[in-house]
């Protein structure tokens, strides 16, 4: 197979349409690709110019374009690298990104222009918008209905704060406000959950800052009504009395390392959770649940009260007679007339202003971590930070389960 055979080969098997025209713009050849790209035979458009097919503008101004080449060598004129359209035989039009190449022949110059066909990109494209459109509309009415939501919450939060001098009345409250918070936060959080996969099934074929922007909308929503479902109850299984601890062995170093890198995907910029172990042995005997969701909570509120460009400091501790984890930060801390009040369910400092939360973590932790005979104490300096320590008894292992 000669050089040339082969060359012809090759434009016939092309999958982008190749065209070629001479310098007054007539066309000298038009490959498969093209011809099907275009609904023409190459007999229809040989020898024509090949204006024949462009729409309007393109189709009166590209003698002028050539000529404006010709004399000038402004390249751009004749669109190499744009995205163009083109007319088919049947009146219809597409898309497609041109690129145009110069071929300098012994005895003459020619174009060739290669056909890159964008109809489906331009299509998955509009899906996409249209969809984004939709979750647009999807995002602000959840929106809406989770503010009255929220409202509702709140009018109940003050409605239990009044009622706190009568235990039994507090957890029939308590019970009601649980069992509304769940009916009116999963549908709504079960909708922006599925809009969120929507969004990223689409975007997967196109990279859209509108549709991220959503994306992470829907998430923050979904993160924040969670942890605060989880919190509602959490605190209605203590009450219900339900909730009873496993003690059994573990890795806490191994159990911390996991929690800090689940943790570190949620902080702000530059935020890093710094952990370290102290003792020669990492093995302690808790309830690794209960455990793990004390450490979260702490953590969580360290990343939420300290500011970007921060450190925050997880340390556990092993001893012949005590397991101590502490998590530090140097966040708002927390007014000294506020300290006495900390533990109270539904309780929130003053100087948290408009930072999320429920005022029910860090009783929740409490309540735990008695549950497994240990205990919380913390110091704090306001504008310095805070560091919260849970110490627990290292020598009765009799509650162990029966597995191990």
């Amino acid at each position: 197979m000669n050089d040339a055979t082969l060359l012809h080969a090759i434009i016939d098997n092309a999958i982008d349409g190749i065209i070629t025209i001479d310098r007054r713009g007539l066309i000298e050849s038009i490959n498969p690709s093209a011809c099907k790209l275009f609904g023409f035979s190459p007999h229809e458009v040989i020898g024509r110019n090949i204006s024949m097919l462009m729409p309007e503008p393109d189709h009166s101004r590209h003698d002028q374009y050539l000529q404006r080449y010709q004399a000038t060598g402004e390249r751009h004129i004749i669109g190499i690298g744009r995205e163009v359209r083109g007319l088919k035989k049947d009146g219809s039009q597409f898309p497609f990104r041109l690129a145009v190449s110069e071929v300098i022949l012994t005895d003459r110059t020619i174009y060739a222009g290669f056909i890159n066909d964008l109809t489906r990109e331009k299509e998955a494209e509009d899906r996409i918008k249209n969809h984004a459109a939709q979750l647009e509309e999807l995002v602000e009415e959840r929106t809406a209905s989770l503010r009255k939501t929220v409202q509702a919450l709140q009018e109940a939060k003050e409605e239990v704060s009044l009622s706190l001098e009568k235990e039994k009345e507090l957890n029939q409250l308590k019970s009601r406000f649980v069992s509304m918070a769940s009916h009116e936060f999963r549908t709504p959080l079960s909708s922006v959950q599925l809009s969120a996969s929507l969004i990223e099934k689409y975007s997967a074929q196109e990279d859209s800052a509108n549709i991220s922007k959503h994306v992470n909308k829907i998430k923050n929503a979904v993160g924040n009504l969670t942890t605060i479902l989880n919190d509602f109850l959490s605190l209605e299984r203590l009450e219900a009395g339900r909730v009873e601890p496993t003690f059994t062995r573990f890795d806490l170093v191994k159990l911390a390392e996991e929690i800090t890198e689940e943790m570190q995907l949620i902080t702000k910029q530059n935020q890093n959770i710094i952990y370290e172990h102290t003792g020669l042995s990492s093995i302690v005997v808790l309830d690794q649940n209960l455990l793990k969701n004390c450490i979260i909570n702490l953590i969580a509120n360290a990343i939420k009260y300290s500011g970007e460009n921060t450190f925050i400091e997880f340390n556990s501790e092993v001893t012949e007679s005590q397991y101590i984890i502490t998590i530090s930060d140097n966040g708002i801390g927390i007014p000294e007339a506020d300290q006495k009040h900390l533990f109270q369910p539904f309780f929130r400092a003053h100087n948290t202003g408009n930072i999320p939360g429920t005022g029910l973590g860090l009783n929740i932790v409490r309540r735990y971590a008695g549950l497994m005979n240990g205990y919380v104490q913390f110091e704090s300096i306001i504008n310095k930070g805070t560091k919260f320590t849970i110490s627990f008894s290292s020598n009765d292992e009799k509650n162990v389960h029966s597995n191990y």
